[in-house]
């Protein structure tokens, strides 16, 4: 037990969104290892070490019977109602980049994305789209995303959340759960 001086208050990063994502949507959870997760998502092993730890602190993810786990309620519950609070959108210059929000499936289906509308992107030099920047959670998610279509999904539903006006949050939590379960 620490001394009461020692103690020190957690807190999330976030990264530790990104891989509790990664892990939300992974198929095959019982293959995952930290290495495994970090080579996917451009993170070292230490970092997504850290990361889970960070997220069993806040009862994000935890373990049965060997295998993370995710607590989904909980998950659901900060993206919904905190990641705009807790990580808030930071925009930057028009750039090149990939697509985010809901201007990539599943929510572009649900906007008229006219001409005269910028998109939303996460600065990367592979991208061929220009818009208005937005900031990724995590340096490595332009690049993480381009490997895993799914992925890119979901943390683009995230930042509808985070980002949004309420019908773009709206629809983001509506479609939440296809990720989630």
């Amino acid at each position: 037990m620490k001394n009461a001086h020692e103690l020190k208050q957690a807190a999330l990063k976030p990264q530790d969104v990104v891989v509790v994502a990664k892990i939300a949507i992974a198929e095959a959870r019982s293959a995952l290892t930290f290495a495994g997760l970090g080579a996917e998502l451009f993170m070292s092993a230490s970092e997504v070490h850290a990361a889970v730890q960070r997220a069993t602190t806040s009862t994000l993810l935890g373990r049965e019977y060997g295998e993370l786990t995710v607590n989904r309620t909980a998950l659901t519950e900060l993206l919904v109602h905190g990641i705009r609070y807790i990580f808030p959108a930071v925009f930057g210059p028009i750039a090149r980049g990939i697509p985010t929000s809901i201007f990539t499936p599943p929510l572009a289906q649900f906007f008229d994305h006219g001409r005269e509308s910028l998109p939303v992107i996460w600065p990367h030099s592979a991208g061929e789209i220009r818009g208005m920047a937005l900031c990724p959670l995590y340096p490595s998610v332009p690049l993480a995303s381009l490997r895993d279509p799914r992925l890119h999904q979901m943390l683009a539903l995230v930042d509808a959340l985070r980002a949004g006006a309420a019908r773009e949050r709206e629809l983001a939590e509506a479609h939440l759960p296809k990720y989630l379960l």
